[in-house]
């Protein structure tokens, strides 16, 4: 059987999806494939389960605060692992249900099963082949199980397998402290798991700052024990429990719990065969901009690709994807300011340009320290802080990281900001409410004011004439 199409999508994922969504809006003549499980990795196995089990997690955490303040009771409250895991798996089969449908509305131009390309202009699949102007690849990833530990068998969990359980061991070792890892090892032992967490680098949860780093450890410490520059052994052993050796020291846990990345999902497709050379794991070099294989009519756009792996930049790739395949010759999309966030508590993030990032003596920091911020103190949740760094000699915010109460927000208005360039005296004249978590971030700005050695003549409020601007450029 012989198709044309302008466009066939590889993957159902998000960006998949996405792709495909940008691409109806120019043209109907689009093939959808996908190998594997419908739904997005995100509904499926990723961040939507994983904020279920969370949020489950966080609250029956809240109970010590709730006795502190004099709510009486909460001693009495238990975790039932069986009933918390049947409501994320509830909650991930409605999430997953939007994007299964979209694949399914296709008809027969949705394809199941494992492409192959014949050429830069032709995929097979089974005895299908689909001939397309263009392609986009978005076939997502799958967790890193190193070979040896394999051997674990159904002792050995990752992300993709550990909701599907019905019940869970009460002796978890978690290995890769990455977001994954943290925010699972923080929820499973909130919810009253023995939780041993290892890593090989010195930082986690995708932290560089030092300082964030520092204070993020002693936070996830309240609800597992944390080894850093770990170089981890499993083992095996004969009561049907697994020996993990680390740093000379062995730990005996129930199951073990894989978060030691993830690698793309390329395997079959034949890109080795159409004249580029290709990475170590099968990816040929893909343009930044445009998601572009060299000359080839072939885009490569989400997790697949490494360069963003996040759910919402997967979204948009799908849409730079889907759009220069359709249109080669337009101009370049430009990206979002760069946005990576952990669920856990207190919440960890990092926006635009992170401390390892940072050149030279081009920069200053303002902190805010929130072990005494008055919001997060009255809510019980007084831990953490937040570093801003700003250029010199202007002031323009360049990015922040922070382990902070509340974080997934102002994160979000951090990100906003640097999107739009603002610099700190722009932000200390916008309005902040009291009180509020982001008082905190103001003291932040204020800070890194100061370290810039300026101040203003004026106090912190936009002058008439800049506000009358404004006004007339939002009418």
């Amino acid at each position: 059987m012989a198709m044309k199409a302008r466009l066939a999508i590889i993957g159902a994922g998000t960006a998949g999806l996405t792709a495909l969504k940008e691409a109806r809006r120019h043209t109907d003549d689009v093939v959808l494939i996908n190998d594997g499980p419908y739904g997005t990795t995100c509904a499926r196995v990723g961040c939507m389960p994983s904020k279920a089990l969370l949020a489950a997690a966080h609250a029956f955490q809240y109970r010590e605060f709730l006795h502190e303040a004099g709510v009486r009771g909460t001693a009495s409250l238990t975790a039932d692992i069986p009933a918390v895991l049947s409501r994320v798996r509830r909650l991930r089969d409605r999430f997953v249900r939007g994007p299964t449908e979209l694949a399914r509305s296709l008809g027969e131009r949705s394809i199941s099963g494992r492409p192959r390309f014949l050429d830069a202009n032709t995929v097979a699949v089974d005895d299908v082949r689909i001939e397309a102007e263009a392609t986009v690849i978005a076939t997502g990833t799958r967790p890193i199980v190193p070979a040896p530990w394999r051997a674990l068998g159904r002792r050995l969990l990752t992300s993709d397998s550990v909701f599907e359980q019905d019940n869970l061991g009460r002796h978890v070792a978690v290995i890769g402290l990455g977001g994954i890892g943290c925010e699972l090892g923080q929820a499973l032992g909130q919810l009253g798991l023995t939780v041993h967490g290892f890593t090989r680098d010195s930082v986690v949860a995708g932290v560089s700052d030092p300082a964030v780093n520092e204070k993020f450890i002693e936070s996830l410490r309240r609800s597992m024990t944390v080894t850093t520059n770990a170089d981890v052994a499993l083992e095996p052993t004969g009561k049907s429990r697994v020996r993990v050796r680390a740093n000379g020291e062995i730990t005996e846990v129930d199951w073990v719990l894989a978060a030691v990345g993830r690698t793309p999902n390329l395997e079959g497709l034949g890109l080795e065969d159409l004249g580029s050379a290709v990475d170590a794991g099968g990816l040929p070099a893909v343009d930044p901009m445009s998601l572009r294989i060299g000359d080839l009519p072939i885009y490569v756009a989400g997790d697949v690709n490494g360069i963003r792996p996040l759910m919402h930049e997967a979204a948009d790739e799908g849409r730079i994807a889907a759009y220069h395949a359709l249109h080669p010759r337009a101009e370049c999309l430009a990206r979002r300011t760069g946005l990576a966030i952990a669920f856990t508590e207190p919440n960890v993030a990092r926006v635009g340009t992170g401390f390892d990032e940072l050149q030279g003596d081009t920069f200053v920091v303002g902190d805010a320290d929130f072990s005494s911020q008055p919001r997060a103190l009255m809510m019980g949740r007084n831990e953490g802080c937040l570093r801003v760094y700003a250029s010199i000699p202007e002031g323009r915010l360049l990015g922040a990281e922070m382990c902070v109460p509340e974080g997934e927000h102002l994160a979000h208005l951090l990100a906003w900001a640097l999107q739009r360039q603002l610099t700190v005296d722009d932000m200390l004249q916008l309005p902040f409410y009291h009180p509020v978590v982001e008082e905190g971030l103001r003291a932040a700005v204020q800070r890194a004011r100061r370290a810039l050695g300026t101040r203003r003549s004026t106090p912190d409020l936009p002058l008439c004439e800049e506000a009358a601007d404004w006004a007339l450029g939002a009418g």
